[in-house]
C-alpha cells in the first residue's frame, strides 16, 4: 500500500498530476468558461502550527499513543469535498489530542475505561473515508481532550467456516486485505464500495455501508451474520444465525450506529462463492422517461442484475464522455455455478422494449461472447468501461479540481418509484436556485447506484465554478438547499453515506419520535458518560 495522503482522497502517488490534470482541466474549462482554475497547493504539516495536546494518556496505554503532527492532521477530518478544501486551507480547526492504535481488544476496553472516568472524548476510526464529518473532532470545549481511536491494527482474518461460508474478522481490515484473504478460499464477501481501497470492515458496518452490487445484498447488513461490540457498559456478542425472531435484532442496533454505542472489533460475516461467469451490455437511450421505466421493469423482473447503473445525459457526457438524449444503463450480470448470458439477453429484450439500443454487450467466463449489440462500437461501445475508469478515479479528479477552485461534490437518496420524477425536479430546482445564489455556473447530474423493486437510489453530483476563498460558503450553501429538497420530497437524507455530523438537521427530522428516544435512551445506558463518537447521531 502507498503512502496515504494527509489532505486528499487515497495514497499520493495516485494523485492525478502532469498529462491527465491539464486535460482534466482544460476539458472542464471547456464545459465551465467562468472557471478560474488557479492552481492551489497543499500546506506542508510542519506550518500548520497545530495546537499542543491537551491530555497525556495513562503509562499503560502510552504505547499505543501518537502526538506526531502527520497523524493528527490526518485523523482530523474525513474525504468530504469540504474536508479537502479546507485542508487546503490549511484550516484544521479541531484535530484529535491523541491518536490511539490498539492492538488487541482489551486495550479497547482499557481506552474507554479511561476516558469514561477523565471525560475525553473517543472518536472511533476505521479508513478514514468518511464524507459526512463522521470522524472529526467538531466539539469545542465541551470535552478536555478527544483521542482518535485508529482501528487499522485489528486487522486480520480470524477464522473461516467453509461450511456455513462464513468468517470471523477484525473490524480494523481494509478492503483488500480482507478479499486477499479469503481469495485462496475461493470466497469473497462481494462488497466493493467506491472507497473499497481505503475503507474497513467496521467503517463499512458502522456506517451501514452499501457496495457497488446495485440489487441483492447491496447492504452490509444483508452479509452480517453476527458482531462483537465493546460499550463503557461492557463487551456484547450475538449469536451466529442464519435468522432469528428473537426480538429486535442486536445486530441491527449497532448497524449504523456510527460508534457512538459503542466500538465494533469483529464480526462473523456471510461469503459468497467467487463468480466465474459474467456478462454486461451498455443500453442506451433517447428519451430519460424511458430509461427509468426500463430500470425499474429490471428492478422489479426479478432477473437480479449485479450491475444495473443508470446514467442520466449529463452524467454519461462527464463522465463517459457519450452524448446520448436518454442516458445510459450500464448493466451486469454474475454467478458463482452458471453462466449469466440467458439472463442478460432477458434484460436487453426488457431494455428494447422500453426503447433501449444495445451498443456493447459482453459474456462469458471473460472470454467474450454472450448477447448481440444492435449497433455500434468503438467509443460507444465501450461506455461502460469507460464510467467505470472514471468512477475509479472521480475522488482523485475531485481533489485536482478542488485545488483549481472548483466545487466537486455528490449526495445521495433513495426514493419510492412513484415519486422519482417529482424528487428529481426539486432537487434539479433547488440546486440551480442555490447556484444563482452563490454565483457559480455549474451542472447537476444524475445516475442510479442501487434499484430496489419499490424504488431506486439515485446520485446526485454537482460540478461548479467556485470561487477560491469562499468554496466552503458556496457548497455550504449548496449542500443545505438540496437536502431542504430531498428532507420536503420524502426521500432520505442518505442511503449509504451516513450521518456523521453533516447530516444531523435531517436525520433528527427523519427518524421517528419514539426511535430517537429510545436511541437516546440506549446511549445513555451504553455510554453514561457521552463519550462516544459525541454528535453523531444524538446529540
Amino acid at each position: 500500500m502507498g503512502t496515504r495522503s494527509w489532505w486528499g482522497w487515497g495514497n499520493v502517488d495516485d494523485a492525478v498530476t502532469g498529462a491527465e490534470r491539464i486535460a482534466l482541466v482544460e476539458r472542464v474549462g471547456a464545459l465551465l468558461p467562468q472557471a478560474e482554475l488557479a492552481d492551489h497547493r497543499p500546506p506542508d504539516i510542519d506550518v500548520l502550527d497545530l495546537p499542543a495536546p491537551r491530555i497525556t494518556a495513562p503509562a499503560a496505554l502510552a504505547h499505543l499513543c501518537s502526538a506526531d503532527p502527520a497523524d493528527r492532521a490526518g485523523h482530523a477530518h474525513g474525504k468530504a469535498y469540504r474536508d479537502v478544501v479546507r485542508n487546503l486551507l490549511g484550516q484544521l480547526d479541531h484535530v484529535p489530542d491523541l491518536v490511539l492504535r490498539p492492538t488487541r481488544e482489551n486495550e479497547i476496553v482499557a481506552v474507554l475505561d479511561w476516558c469514561s472516568a477523565a471525560g475525553v472524548a473517543v472518536i472511533p476510526y476505521g479508513g478514514g473515508s468518511s464524507v459526512v464529518g463522521g470522524v472529526e473532532p467538531r466539539l469545542g470545549s465541551e470535552f478536555p481532550g478527544v483521542v482518535s481511536l485508529d482501528m487499522g491494527a485489528l486487522n486480520q482474518i480470524v477464522e473461516i467456516d467453509p461450511t456455513s461460508r462464513a468468517a470471523r474478522i477484525q473490524a480494523g481490515i481494509l478492503g483488500p486485505d480482507l478479499e486477499d484473504g479469503l481469495r485462496p478460499h475461493g470466497l469473497t464477501l462481494r462488497h466493493f464500495p467506491q472507497s473499497f481501497e481505503f475503507s474497513t470492515l467496521g467503517g463499512w458496518l458502522a456506517t451501514r455501508a452499501g457496495g457497488h452490487y446495485a440489487t441483492v445484498l447491496t447492504h452490509i447488513d444483508d452479509l452480517t451474520e453476527s458482531l462483537r461490540v465493546v460499550t463503557p457498559y461492557g463487551v456484547g456478542e450475538s449469536l451466529r444465525l442464519p435468522g432469528s425472531g428473537a426480538g429486535p435484532s442486536p445486530d441491527r442496533m449497532f448497524l449504523g450506529s456510527e460508534g457512538t454505542l459503542g466500538i465494533i472489533t469483529e464480526a462473523w460475516m456471510r461469503l459468497q462463492d467467487r463468480p466465474e461467469w459474467r456478462a454486461g451490455a451498455s443500453v442506451f437511450f433517447e428519451d430519460y422517461t424511458s430509461a427509468v421505466a426500463a430500470t425499474r421493469a429490471l428492478a422489479q423482473s426479478d432477473l437480479r442484475p449485479a450491475n444495473c447503473r443508470l446514467l442520466d445525459p449529463a452524467e454519461a457526457l462527464i463522465n463517459a464522455g457519450i452524448a446520448t438524449g436518454g442516458g445510459v444503463l450500464v448493466l451486469g450480470f454474475e454467478s458463482a455455478n452458471h453462466p449469466v448470458d440467458a439472463w442478460l439477453e432477458l434484460a436487453l429484450e426488457l431494455c428494447r422494449d422500453h426503447g433501449g439500443r444495445v451498443q456493447e454487450a459482453r459474456g462469458g467466463n471473460g472470454n467474450g461472447g454472450g448477447a448481440k449489440s444492435d449497433s455500434g462500437s468503438g467509443s460507444e461501445a465501450s461506455a461502460a468501461q469507460t464510467w467505470k475508469s472514471s468512477f475509479l478515479r472521480m475522488p482523485y479528479q475531485r481533489d485536482a479540481l478542488a485545488a483549481h477552485g472548483m466545487i466537486v461534490e455528490t449526495f445521495e437518496t433513495a426514493c419510492t418509484w412513484d415519486r422519482f420524477f417529482e424528487l428529481r425536479a426539486a432537487v434539479e430546482a433547488a440546486a440551480y436556485e442555490a447556484l444563482g445564489v452563490v454565483g457559480a455556473q455549474g451542472v447537476l447530474t444524475c445516475r442510479f447506484t442501487h434499484v430496489y423493486p419499490d424504488g431506486p437510489a439515485p446520485y446526485f453530483g454537482i460540478y461548479a465554478a467556485g470561487r477560491w476563498g469562499s468554496l466552503l460558503e458556496q457548497w455550504d450553501q449548496i449542500k443545505a438547499a438540496v437536502s431542504e429538497a430531498l428532507s420536503k420530497s420524502g426521500a432520505t437524507i442518505t442511503h449509504h453515506h451516513a450521518i456523521g455530523r453533516d447530516h444531523r438537521p435531517w436525520y433528527d427530522r427523519q427518524r421517528p419520535a419514539p426511535f430517537a428516544a429510545a436511541l437516546t435512551a440506549a446511549k445513555s445506558a451504553l455510554d453514561p458518560a457521552g463519550i462516544l463518537n459525541p454528535g453523531v447521531l444524538i446529540g
